[in-house]
């Protein structure tokens, strides 16, 4: 099932807290009730995420609740003490009110009957407590995904720790680091559908490119920015704002594309938005709209 029709992304080069107003008010969403903002908090020691001052007019504006869930790999961010911990060194309790989505289980499970690869998405608890979903993401590269952006944040950003092994291990968790690596991809595509229907429409997404390094905001080492920023794109659809940014990408003149490109090819990154478009999550055809 695809969907019909070009989305609209629109774009804006200003990278800031007024930039973000501006663009959010181009969307303009309808985003009712409690509004979820899902953002990435951070691996302690990485240089690269964007902080909590960066993105403070804008949820201030929406009335939103920062969330978060659990990572199921070693470090700060892998049980709800030390994530707190790390949530509130980052500055975000300074600022927002912070839900850990699965601080306590049992997790909710949404069905994915159409799943390509897995038919259930472990998500934390208490995305039941929202009625609409903001996803800021910062658009990168990533070591396992090939780059990050709105389709990760929705699948591995919301699924709950034991979701998290789930996806990665497309339906056995135990083999979160050695599955099938496109099955994976896959998987993704699948728990991203299983949100966006959840929500049922009441969803916006934001991605901002800046500090693009190879690697995700999820490494506590690693690399820097290996391109110039871009700007901020926002969109209703997650599959056409994550396509957007690749095209960005590959359009650029700026010598470090070439890096961050292999890190997206390397990983065979494009399949996670080839799957969605095909499951229904949204479309790769859209229009730009610069601001």
């Amino acid at each position: 099932m695809k969907a019909m029709g070009k989305a609209k992304v629109y774009m804006t080069s200003d990278i800031s807290p007024a930039g973000l107003m501006k663009i959010y008010s181009a969307l303009a969403p309808k985003l009712p009730g409690k509004v979820a903002v899902k953002l990435h908090s951070g691996e302690p020691g990485n240089q690269n995420f964007l902080g909590p001052d960066f993105w403070k007019e804008l949820i201030d504006f929406v009335g939103g609740t920062v969330t978060e869930c659990n990572t199921a790999y070693d470090g700060g961010r892998n049980t709800t003490e030390k994530h707190l911990k790390t949530i509130a060194e980052h500055g975000w309790s300074k600022y927002f009110d912070v839900d850990l989505l699965d601080a306590e289980g049992p997790d909710t499970v949404l069905e994915i009957p159409s799943g390509k690869r897995i038919k259930k998405n472990y998500v934390g608890k208490n995305l039941e407590n929202y009625d609409s979903l903001l996803v800021l993401s910062h658009f990168k590269g990533h070591p396992m995904g090939g780059y990050g952006g709105a389709l990760k944040q929705l699948s591995i950003g919301i699924a709950s720790s034991f979701g998290k092994a789930y996806i990665h291990g497309a339906g056995e968790p135990e083999k979160i680091w050695t599955a099938d690596h496109n099955a994976f991809l896959e998987s993704m595509a699948d728990a991203a559908l299983s949100v966006v229907d959840y929500f049922g429409g009441k969803a916006a997404y934001i991605n901002v490119m800046k500090n693009m390094s190879v690697d995700c905001d999820c490494c506590a080492v690693a690399e820097d920015p290996c391109m110039s920023d871009i700007g901020i794109l926002a969109s209703l659809d997650p599959v056409a704002i994550d396509k957007a940014c690749l095209d960005l990408v590959y359009a650029s003149d700026d010598p470090g594309r070439d890096h961050l490109i292999e890190r997206i090819e390397s990983r065979n990154g494009i399949l996670t938005v080839d799957a969605a478009e095909e499951l229904g999550v949204g479309t790769k055809e859209y229009e730009l709209i610069e601001l």
